[in-house]
């Protein structure tokens, strides 16, 4: 099969599938809210943590402010206590505090829209950037996160060693109407079916497309 044609048929399929799975609650704030400041602080939040614990802190804090101005008066043990349980939600809560004030002193309270701009936040990767300039701002961009980079790879689109080298691979090869919600589509897919070990390969819609590379055991 013709390459690119294999490439459409992997992310269509992906696309009918996501209906047996919940799509990631950074995807959901976006859908919901249109608001690039809540996508980055959700963002921020979801970093080593699941899913349903970054949807109730980010709930909780954004209850107590929702603005750079606001989250930024507040002390840092308020938003330690607000974002509790996330995964190192003391540093979280430092780095959320000091972007928030940053973005009021030096970006007049407005979020960035360019990954450039963005990474220049300390605390903020190219992740979370594109993450805010593609679900915030509806740019088209691609955000790699463990999921996009480990199963583009076992796909065989791309033949990378970082999540980087395969943000700027994808560019070549999908179709840019799939920019944005490559993302949520593959974090979905990765978290439920093509798992880092032992991949659920037997249920999976788009085996038929992919050469597994990579995979050893599976089920």
């Amino acid at each position: 099969m013709e390459e690119k044609r294999r490439i459409v048929k992997l992310i269509e399929g992906v696309k009918k599938e996501l209906s047996r799975f919940n799509i990631p609650y950074v995807t959901e704030v976006s859908e919901k809210t249109r608001d690039p400041f809540r996508v980055l602080v959700s963002c921020l939040l979801s970093l080593r943590t699941k899913d349903e614990v970054t949807a109730r802190a980010s709930q909780r804090l954004f209850q107590m402010a929702d603005t750079p101005e606001k989250l930024s008066s507040l002390p840092v043990k308020t938003i330690e206590r607000l974002i509790y349980p996330v995964g190192f939600y003391r540093v979280k809560a430092k780095t959320i505090k000091a972007i928030c004030r940053e973005l009021v002193k030096r970006y007049n309270s407005r979020v960035p829209d360019t990954v450039e701009e963005l990474v220049k936040l300390k605390g903020v990767g190219r992740k979370t950037a594109t993450l805010v300039v593609s679900m915030g701002y509806g740019r088209p961009a691609i955000c790699v996160d463990t999921h996009v980079h480990r199963i583009t790879n076992r796909w065989g689109i791309v033949s990378t060693g970082s999540p980087h080298q395969t943000e700027l691979s994808l560019y070549r090869v999908v179709p840019e109407r799939y920019w944005i919600e490559l993302n949520t589509l593959l974090v979905a897919f990765g978290q439920n079916v093509c798992k880092p070990i032992s991949p659920h390969c037997s249920e999976c819609g788009v085996r038929r497309y992919c050469p597994q590379i990579g995979v050893g055991k599976k089920r």
